[in-house]
């Protein structure tokens, strides 16, 4: 049985998307919450890969924005590059958490959209 990754949080940054090549673009956003430490504040790093033609990056952009109470489900990925590993938070899905009291809701978008229920790659 497979777990669903989860976390809900406030949206810190939201970054520029940047190009990969000719073919693919990522968006790389950032999300706070208290489940640090002692309630510290934890910082998590996401990003969104597709091919240039999709529409996972506009989306996100059309429906979210900084300061938003979020739910990221999201995917662990590592991938192997001359005996380096790189491990990332791949998120697939990111609903707005009416149920947070910290951020601001996306101005008449509907709450529940997603980015796409289909993994990037």
């Amino acid at each position: 049985m497979t777990q669903e990754n989860k976390i809900t949080g406030t949206i810190q940054k939201i970054h520029k998307p940047e190009s990969i090549g000719d073919q693919y673009h990522k968006l790389v956003f950032t999300v706070t919450n208290n489940d640090g430490y002692e309630g510290k504040e934890k910082l998590y790093a996401f990003e969104i890969f597709e091919k240039r033609d999709g529409e996972k990056v506009d989306n996100f952009l059309k429906f979210n924005k900084e300061g938003q109470a979020v739910d990221v489900s999201y995917e662990i990925r590592c991938n192997e590059n001359n005996g380096r590993y790189f491990t990332s938070l791949s998120a697939w899905k990111v609903f707005a958490n009416k149920g947070a009291g910290g951020g601001s809701a996306a101005p008449s978008a509907p709450s529940d959209e997603e980015l796409d229920t289909q993994i990037p790659f």
